[in-house]
């Protein structure tokens, strides 16, 4: 999951070192060799002892495996994508409220809303925050401010306006 470590090359590293022990090269030259710290060289040895190659070989992704299948989650990004409307909700934002329930109906699985955010990065989503505007909002008075009223006020002209 993570987004600064290539878990195959490092994979492919320990099975480097596997060869290298099997040739009998020592912690420190495999970490000299590999570019590791001698205290990651000996993890690796001592493991290979133990093991043999299969101990240096990864075990899988770290962490709690996911409540959702990879059809559950393409499922609901398709969903996203269809929009709030698609699924009877009358504004056009997805919440993370919106989205816990979205997943519960569509999948049954359950997800409290302040941890669907990292389902959502880790489907490609960001958060986005909409520009909240006035429907009464007068764009020629708001230029006019900027342009002529601010400044004169900032200046202290005003008067003469």
């Amino acid at each position: 999951m993570s987004k600064t470590r290539d878990h195959v090359a490092m994979e492919q590293r320990r099975l480097q070192a596997a060869k290298l022990f099997a040739k009998d090269c020592s912690a420190p030259e495999v970490a000299r060799r590999l570019g590791v710290a001698r205290q990651v060289a000996y993890r690796w040895k001592n493991a290979w002892d133990t093991g043999g190659k299969a101990a240096l070989s990864s075990k899988g992704p770290a962490g709690r495996k996911s409540k959702l299948t990879v059809q559950q989650t393409e499922q609901i990004t398709q969903a996203l994508l269809a929009g709030p409307a698609a699924h009877g909700y009358k504004t056009a934002l997805w919440t993370l409220p919106r989205v816990a329930m979205l997943i519960k109906d569509l999948t049954g699985v359950g997800y409290h809303p302040g941890h669907v955010w990292r389902l959502l990065g880790a489907s490609g989503f960001s958060g986005q925050r909409p520009e909240r505007r006035a429907v009464e909002r007068a764009e020629p008075a708001i230029r006019r401010w900027k342009r002529v009223i601010g400044p004169a006020l900032k200046k202290g002209i005003l008067h003469c306006l």
